[in-house]
């Protein structure tokens, strides 16, 4: 990561968290005013319904005496008796007689009915809202207190410029906090960016540990990748530049008339065995291409392991023979769910290699065998075997125990490493036994075709 992405990125990161902060706090406070208001709101309910129950315990508008009525501390309150027609009898901001009837008024039908109601009237001209509690007295007549304040939007209104010096101050705090906390979640970043083979500079919180991690596993095969294309691409120059040498100087010693006729026979068959080691190299770095590159699932079908096993055997019987070896054959029919020119690949290549390591008079035998829901393929020889330190490495691309004899039986080095894509694209298990001097015993076991594979 350069400084610029760095600096971009911290930039970003400090924007989103203001913005959504910013957000945040004008949600809250707007939030906050709507639940204050509703706690307003019942708290002057709650005030009238004191006041109320105090008039009707003195009992003052239970007379008939208006004088009493104007001498009661009303604290601003507006105080309206109605009778029990409706008819308005005192009013201490109104004068009673020019009034209508209250009986159709809510608060007041609901105090008749149950002893008590209430209601609020909202004035959109004016943003004012007017709180009433009315209250059943026991002369029968209604007292009904009212008083009036402001809405929620003049509420709302007149507390903009407090919540925007807030808004203001946390806004500040928040560029502050943001700025420390982006540079504390970058900072293990920023260090990984830097160090990604060695992670004991990296200091990190716990919930970013997996992160880390996943992305030092990912660096380390793309390393691991990488080194491998290159080794790859050395291997290959070099296997095709042996050929290609040999055939381009006797090709030329032929061209230039310097080798005798007795030479000509040996120069031409020695430019068609490396002809044709060319082609075979060739062909099996496109194919291990292929199975590096195709990321579609193979075309699977029911196929007898042992009719490819037996084919393989019969195709290389004369290759077997050339090279004074026994190759034989032994075994059951075993239904497996694969992939049908993987698996004539696999069953030729582990058989020729059998061939090619093996000593003179010596033996390959293939089987096939199915046995507890199990196709087990085995090619075993009694050839040079692999040392223990090889093994391990063995179907690694261009990896030869003995890279002369390899040469000299016309090995790629190509053939145990396709076998190991097939059996992994193929849900297979491979396993090899192998002592040097007694040869080698390889083991590709499939799971027996089942009828719900389909």
């Amino acid at each position: 990561m350069g400084k610029r992405d760095d600096k971009r990125l911290k930039k970003v990161i400090n924007l989103e968290f203001i913005i959504f902060s910013l957000v945040a706090i004008a949600v809250t406070m707007v939030l906050s005013t709507f639940i204050f208001y509703e706690v307003y709101k019942a708290e002057i309910i709650r005030d009238l319904k004191g006041y109320a129950e105090v008039f009707k315990n003195t009992g003052d508008f239970d007379a008939d005496d208006t004088g009493v009525y104007a001498s009661v501390d009303t604290n601003d309150l507006r105080l309206t008796l109605i009778a029990p027609d409706g008819s308005v009898l005192y009013d201490n901001q109104a004068d009673e007689t020019s009034m209508q009837n209250h009986l159709d008024r809510p608060e007041i039908a609901e105090a008749f009915e149950n002893g008590d109601g209430q209601v609020i009237r909202k004035s959109e001209t004016l943003n004012k809202s007017t709180y009433y509690y009315a209250i059943l007295l026991k002369s029968g007549r209604v007292l009904r207190i009212a008083r009036e304040t402001n809405n929620v939007i003049s509420m709302f209104l007149a507390a903009v410029p407090v919540m925007l010096v807030v808004m203001a101050i946390l806004v500040c705090v928040t560029i502050i906090v943001t700025h420390y906390l982006t540079r504390n979640i970058l900072k293990p970043i920023e260090q990984m960016a830097n160090s990604l083979d060695d992670d004991t500079h990296i200091v990190a919180y716990k919930e970013m540990r997996p992160f880390i991690d996943m992305i030092q596993k990912q660096h380390a095969d793309i390393v691991k990748s990488s080194q491998m294309r290159q080794e790859f691409t050395a291997n290959v120059s070099h296997e095709l530049k042996t050929p290609l040498t040999s055939i381009s100087g006797y090709s030329e010693l032929i061209e230039t008339g310097m080798a005798t006729e007795a030479d000509v026979h040996h120069f031409a068959t020695e430019i068609h065995k490396n002809s044709n080691r060319l082609l075979t190299l060739i062909n099996d770095i496109i194919r291990l291409s292929e199975l590096d590159v195709s990321e579609d699932a193979p075309l699977m079908e029911k196929i007898d392991l042992a009719v490819i096993a037996r084919t393989a055997t019969d195709m290389l019987a004369i290759n077997a023979e050339k090279n004074s070896v026994t190759l034989s054959y032994d075994g059951s029919h075993g239904y497996i769910y694969a992939n049908k020119m993987m698996m004539e690949e696999l069953v030729y290549n582990l058989t020729d290699n059998a061939i090619r390591y093996n000593n003179k008079n010596g033996s390959v035998d293939v089987s096939v065998k199915a046995e507890d829901g199990k196709v087990i393929l085995r090619v075993k020889d009694t050839g040079i075997g692999i040392p223990k330190e090889h093994q391990e490495r063995i179907f690694e691309r261009f990896y030869r125990v003995d890279k002369s004899r390899s040469k000299s039986t016309g090995g790629t080095g190509l053939g145990l490493a396709i076998v190991k894509h097939i059996v992994a694209r193929n849900n297979a298990q491979l396993d090899m036994d192998s002592e040097p001097g007694k040869g080698t015993d390889i083991k590709v076991t499939f799971d027996a075709y089942r009828e719900d594979e389909q």
